[in-house]
């Protein structure tokens, strides 16, 4: 009998066979990876196996093979958005957003073709013949360890390049980045703190291309059993630093946890289905059920009580002193969500999603508007231009975008038995705007205390949504070294500490997570009224970021030259 070799079934494979294959492989694994099912460890495969599945091919076929390849992995991991109540909008959205963002795995597919060509050699062994990515697979074998390290490094640098461009480009939706996968992996994603989630992503990127590199290093040169221990060698080793030091920062959290003072913030969540929140004749239903759950949770004498986003749309203003007297005789503050309508000088009238909070005497210290919005749920683009896209959305109309980060502030006692105040500040964001690395950081300022976000999930059942929303925002408390508290509609209400732990949640299994309930959080207060050490990545923003945006056009710009030139010289002869 044969033996089978993948060099045997490469040299007799179609080549687009192969390519297409192993595309959609990484696009399957790299899915798998985020919430839910969230095995992780897949991620460390993904972006070799795209590499990998273009050997050897020309650039456009590894576009369209990295774009098919993306669309199928963004339509498995937002297939939550076909559970939104609006069917025609719902399978748009999922489709139109899921060809969007697979465009960027084409570019990334597209940019690997043009760095691996570009330090490929020929090959000292015989090729065999018939087959592109054989031949090209020995060519890279050829190329030398260093330059196959220099490629590793740049590819790492243009996956986390093009996340950069997804999460600012028409408004940007950076939902799921490469490094949210790890979210679980709170020593490796403290790197957070200097690169951004960008670090996590080029990490994850840079291993798996050296592995993989190593992988055909192993197919190529069955004899030199430790060249892939020297090719894997250095991404391995900074891995492992990082993860040390890492360590050493939850340690160092720990260690000093227990002398801050606490601020308990009672988290309400009351798991109303987004059909029951637009059925007007549902008010009353939905009022009672949330004053029995604050009820409850006033009971246990929190500081805060928090409501999740878009929970107030009340008839009249009985129902909303009704439960402000219920918060001035515990006394708490109490944060929420609701719409806000403001009229300018001339009059107009400007509709906000916004974030209040009342102290415990019932009076309104501070609100926020929300700064960015959803498209197609709360805002519809073009839409005095092209009406007909107002169809496809549950919206009428759309809000406006506020224009300042907000600022909670609220007072409580230093330590029990003293009668000194201190002044807890929070700082808020509403729904998705947690997703936005250089938007949170906006939002954080030396005095805050911690993040406390409000939001609806509500819109997409109980899905893998909430889970993929509490990984994107688990990032944002590691990168400003604050703890992030999130109240959400039907899942996840939980608070994460400034290393980006889960400390406690509602419900102890996944599917309690969507159950309504109310969660007691004691967050420690590390700043108590002065200024914060925050973190590096909070100060100076996205500096790794753009240095791989940088990396990347200086790394592709020769290969693009040098193509049109020969194809210059090629016309003239």
């Amino acid at each position: 009998m044969k033996r089978f070799s993948i060099v045997s079934w490469g040299a007799t494979g179609s080549p687009s066979g192969l390519v297409y294959t192993l595309s959609i492989l990484a696009a399957i694994s790299l899915a798998l990876a985020f919430p839910l099912p969230g095995w992780s460890g897949l991620a460390w495969i993904a972006p070799g196996l795209l590499w990998l599945a273009n050997l050897g091919s020309s650039r456009g076929q590894a576009f369209r093979a990295g774009a098919v390849a993306g669309f199928l992995h963004f339509l498995i991991s937002l297939s939550w958005l076909l559970n939104m109540p609006f069917p025609a909008g719902a399978v748009a959205a999922w489709i139109s957003l899921s060809a969007y963002c697979g465009l960027y795995w084409g570019v990334w597919s597209w940019t690997a073709v043009v760095l691996t060509s570009q330090f490929q050699k020929p090959s000292t062994v015989t090729p065999i013949v018939g087959h592109r990515w054989i031949e090209a697979a020995q060519r890279w074998v050829a190329a030398g360890g260093m330059n196959r390290f220099r490629v590793s490094v740049l590819l790492g640098c243009s996956w986390v390049a093009l996340e950069m461009v997804r999460g600012r480009l028409m408004s940007g939706f950076p939902w799921n980045f490469l490094g949210i996968s790890q979210w679980h992996n709170a020593p490796l994603i403290q790197i957070s703190g200097v690169t951004g989630v960008y670090g996590v992503s080029f990490l994850v990127c840079w291993c798996s291309i050296a592995i993989t590199s190593a992988l055909v290093l192993v197919a190529f040169q069955p004899r030199n059993r430790f060249a892939w221990l020297a090719e894997a060698r250095v991404p391995l080793i900074v891995l492992v630093i990082i993860t040390g030091l890492g360590f050493r920062r939850i340690l160092a959290l720990s260690a000093h946890e227990a002398e801050l003072p606490h601020l308990s913030l009672a988290l309400v969540q009351p798991s109303i289905p987004q059909q029951i929140l637009w059925d007007k004749s549902q008010t009353s239903a939905r009022f009672e059920k949330i004053y029995r759950l604050s009820s409850q949770a006033l009971a246990v004498r929190p500081d805060v009580l928090v409501w999740p986003e878009g929970c107030l749309d009340l008839d009249g203003p009985d129902p909303f002193y009704r439960m402000l007297g219920l918060v001035t005789n515990a006394p708490a503050s109490w944060i929420l969500g609701s719409e806000d309508i403001t009229r300018d000088s001339s009059g107009k009238e400007h509709f906000f999603n916004g974030a209040w909070i009342f102290d415990g005497h019932g009076r309104n210290a501070a609100k926020y508007h929300k700064q960015r919005l959803v498209i197609f749920g709360e805002f519809v683009p073009l839409a005095k231009w092209l009406p007909f896209l107002k169809w496809l959305t549950p919206i009428g109309g759309g809000f406006d975008s506020g224009t300042e980060p907000g600022r909670f502030p609220v007072a409580l006692q230093s330590t029990e038995g003293t009668n000194e105040m201190i002044t807890a500040m929070l700082s808020p964001v509403i729904c998705f705007e947690d997703i936005f690395p250089h938007g949170t950081r906006e939002q954080v300022q030396p005095d805050t205390d911690l993040l406390i976000e409000l939001t609806n999930d509500g819109w997409f059942s109980d899905s893998s949504a909430q889970w993929q929303h509490c990984a994107n925002a688990a990032f944002r408390s590691v990168e400003n070294g604050v703890p992030l508290v999130r109240c959400a509609n039907n899942g996840i209400t939980c608070w994460l500490d400034s290393v980006g732990r889960f400390r406690d949640r509602v419900g102890s299994t996944r599917d309690e997570a969507y159950a309504p309930g109310f969660l007691l959080a004691n967050v420690p207060l590390a700043s108590a009224g002065t200024p914060r050490s925050l973190t590096f990545y909070r100060y100076h923003g996205d500096i790794f970021g753009w240095t791989c945006c940088g990396l990347t056009v200086l790394s592709i710009a020769p290969g693009i030259l040098f193509q049109r030139w020969a194809r210059r010289k090629t016309a003239e002869v």
